[in-house]
C-alpha cells in the first residue's frame, strides 16, 4: 500500500482515507445497535463506541492491504 493518495493535486495519507471509511461503517453499527436497544447492556457508551472503531478501522487497514497486495 503506498503512503499518501493524489486527491486533485493534494497529497493526502492513505490512513486518512481509512480512517473516513471506517467512521462511515461505524456509524452504521452504531446506528443499528442504538436502534435495537443494544447500548441498554453497555456501560460506557464512548468507551464502546471507541473501542468499536478501533476494531473497524483495524478491519479495514488489513481488507485495504490485502486488496493493494
Amino acid at each position: 500500500m503506498i503512503g499518501e493518495i493524489d486527491v486533485v493535486g493534494v497529497f493526502v495519507p492513505a490512513i486518512l482515507v481509512l480512517m473516513l471509511i471506517a467512521y462511515l461503517i461505524n456509524l452504521g453499527i452504531r446506528t443499528v445497535l442504538a436502534r435495537i436497544g443494544f447500548y441498554r447492556l453497555v456501560w460506557h457508551r464512548s468507551v464502546f463506541d471507541l473501542a468499536l472503531y478501533v476494531l473497524v478501522l483495524g478491519l479495514v487497514a488489513i481488507v485495504s492491504h490485502r486488496i493493494v497486495t
